[in-house]
């Protein structure tokens, strides 16, 4: 097992804990948007060498009409309908725990999980994820879909590090406790 092979989850979610509106507009996140401001994004992508995403954050990132961000990463894509691969991804409709369990396996750099909600409450669930980098942007939705939906496990939580930036953007780190 390569224990410096972590999964990482990094995400923006509004102050009262919601990752999307409740139509999956993500318009908000603007909000916080300054030129040659990516709140560490790019030094985070260099740290990872495989993503792995729910297919309504993947049909999200294609409705953006750029090229897919993670094309040269390894990349999969947990879905019940969608099967094989494309250039980008591939689809996965398999065990969790045995994916992870081989992709720690081998060499490499971290794992980015890259949502949806249910990806993360799946992860949570199972205890998978090692690293949380979440972003606080300031902004009360008031009502949408929540970033940690109800989950069957309890996960500890050590902070490792926050940042606080001039937009009001707040950087969490915490890292799992076993």
């Amino acid at each position: 097992m390569n224990e410096n092979r972590k999964v990482v989850l990094y995400i923006a979610e509004s102050l009262d804990g919601f990752i999307a509106k409740e139509d999956n507009d993500i318009s908000w996140l603007s909000i916080v948007e300054k030129s040659n401001e990516d709140y560490g994004y790019n030094d985070f992508v260099n740290t990872i060498d495989t993503v792995i995403m729910g297919r309504k954050t993947y049909e999200k990132v294609l409705s953006f009409g750029i090229e897919f961000p993670h094309k040269y990463k390894k990349c999969y894509v947990l879905s019940r309908t969608l099967e094989g691969t494309n250039e980008n991804v591939q689809f996965y409709d398999g065990n969790i725990n045995g994916l992870i369990k081989i992709l720690k396996s081998e060499s490499g750099k971290s794992i980015f999980v890259d949502g949806g909600a249910e990806v993360i409450r799946e992860f949570r669930n199972k205890n998978l994820i090692d690293e949380y980098i979440i972003s606080i942007i300031p902004v009360l939705l008031g009502k949408g879909i929540r970033l940690f939906k109800d989950a069957d496990m309890e996960n500890k939580l050590k902070l490792i590090e926050s940042k606080v930036f001039d937009s009001g953007l707040v950087q969490l780190r915490y890292e799992k406790l076993e």
